[in-house]
């Protein structure tokens, strides 16, 4: 029981895994996609519950990123890890960020960002995969 406790009132020691893994995942996507990043860690106002991990632009084209960090070794990969409820959140989310905008985009799509973090003690690097375009919205959705 004390256990449980200590990790919401512990002091924070270091980074999180999902920290480093959403800047690593941005560096990631300008340096090897040339995406630019517009906005990290947007939270809807309405609901500061909501969150999107990235919004970049990819030329002309608004792109959501979630990031899933993960140990080398993990039960769940990233991609899978994003079930129907955290669609829903994701979804009602980017309507919130598209709704705010002067302009709305032409185009956008979501994709998710997995980093693959190396167990402690190794030199490995960790291993990014990039999934782009996943299905989020119905093909009929309008902004």
């Amino acid at each position: 029981m004390l256990r449980f406790w200590q990790k919401f009132f512990a002091p924070k020691s270091g980074d999180d895994p999902g920290a480093a893994g959403e800047r690593l995942a941005a560096a990631w996507l300008r340096r090897e996609r040339g995406f630019a990043v517009v906005a990290r860690n947007w939270r809807n106002p309405r609901d500061r519950r909501d969150e999107l991990d990235l919004v970049c632009r990819d030329a002309e084209v608004l792109v959501f990123v979630e990031i899933k960090a993960r140990a080398a070794g993990a039960l769940v990969p990233g991609y899978h890890a994003i079930d129907r409820r955290k669609q829903e959140v994701l979804r009602r989310t980017i309507k919130a960020y598209l709704a705010r905008l002067r302009e709305r985009p032409t185009t956008f799509r979501f994709d998710v960002v997995e980093i693959i973090l190396p167990g402690t003690g190794t030199a490995a690097a960790p291993e990014i995969l990039h999934f782009e375009n996943v299905p989020l919205f119905s093909k009929h959705f309008r902004s």
